[in-house]
């Protein structure tokens, strides 16, 4: 088969910032399908990744790019900010088979204002929205169209007059441990792995680490945190991963997603969803090494054949985002 892989970063060098981990997830899945014996292509704005082919392109003729190409090509994978997602997969699906989700379920995910209402509504447990802030009380703001930690905060006092809107979101800090559960969504949901981040909080003079009791203050006041994702632990073990998966695979059912899904969950007394991303994740680097089926035969099964009960993990692998810079 010919497979287009569009992964952002890479395919318009726009964010040089986010070249590193997107072009992690691109060689992953890259690599994966050409083990399987297809031939894949992907935009590239100079990066290399050493497998398939290189499509040129720029940040000005990136979706150009993926329009011309999907026609060739049996199936392809868009991977992209989840606000740019709903029109690539549109695009994608026009000419191909689309093996990620759906323009309108991406639409759901993107939008974390709606996303968190359709999830409580469902009875799945997420952060309340802030409505009248308490004091005393921690929130975490964010975009509300924003992509991963981009623009996101811990504030130790809200401000009154803080109001849900069309650009940010507040909602309730949930101590706990910060996880994802990695999965296949479609008709028979697959779960892969649990993986635990590693958060970092980051304030004005000085730097703090979230572990498994929550917040580490190192003496620093009470404030604004910038929060930083900084790689990750794969497999996670833990006597919740049941209820993990269980939250994980009800959440991708409620918004209909389809092919691999991050669930960004904090595992308090129960799992609480933060975030859904859908489409792969940077976790997708360190599943490869420790999973011994392809990620990319399991991509395709789940469009054209039947996925197996489960996966086999093998070892425990772990990452920082200075390491994803390093095997560039």
């Amino acid at each position: 088969m010919k497979i287009l892989i569009a992964e952002f970063a890479v395919g318009t060098g726009a964010e040089k910032s986010l070249i590193p981990e997107g072009a992690a997830m691109l060689k992953t899945l890259t690599k994966s399908f050409v083990r399987l014996g297809h031939e894949v292509y992907y935009p590239s704005a100079g990066t290399k990744i050493c497998a398939g082919t290189i499509l040129k392109s720029t940040a000005e003729n990136f979706r150009q790019v993926i329009e011309r190409k999907a026609k060739d090509c049996d199936a392809g994978l868009v991977i992209a900010p989840d606000w740019m997602l709903p029109e690539l997969n549109r695009i994608l699906e026009e000419s191909t088979v689309n093996l990620g989700c759906s323009p309108k379920s991406a639409a759901c995910c993107a939008d974390k204002l709606l996303c968190t209402k359709i999830l409580q509504k469902a009875g799945i447990k997420a952060p309340e929205l802030a409505a009248e802030p308490e004091k005393g009380k921690k929130y975490v703001t964010k975009p509300r169209f924003g992509c991963g930690a981009e623009a996101t905060y811990l504030v130790t006092e809200l401000e009154n007059n803080y109001e849900n809107n069309e650009e940010f979101i507040a909602s309730e800090y949930i101590e706990g441990t910060h996880l994802s559960v990695s999965l296949i969504a479609g008709q028979k949901p697959l779960p892969l792995t649990v993986n635990r981040q590693f958060i970092e909080f980051i304030q004005s003079k000085g730097k703090i680490e979230e572990n498994d009791s929550g917040i580490k203050r190192n003496g620093q006041k009470a404030g604004i945190f910038g929060i930083k994702y900084n790689g990750s632990q794969t497999p996670y073990l833990t006597p919740k991963r049941a209820e993990l998966y269980e939250t994980a695979i009800s959440t991708t059912e409620c918004l209909k997603c389809f092919g691999y899904v991050g669930i960004d969950m904090v595992l308090a007394d129960i799992p609480y969803v933060v975030d859904v991303n859908p489409r792969p994740t940077a976790s997708i680097f360190g599943i490869s090494r420790v999973m011994r089926e392809e990620i990319g035969d399991l991509l395709l099964k789940n469009e054209f054949g039947e996925l197996p009960d489960s996966v086999h993990i093998e070892g425990e692998y772990c990452f920082s985002k200075d390491d994803l810079e390093q095997m560039l």
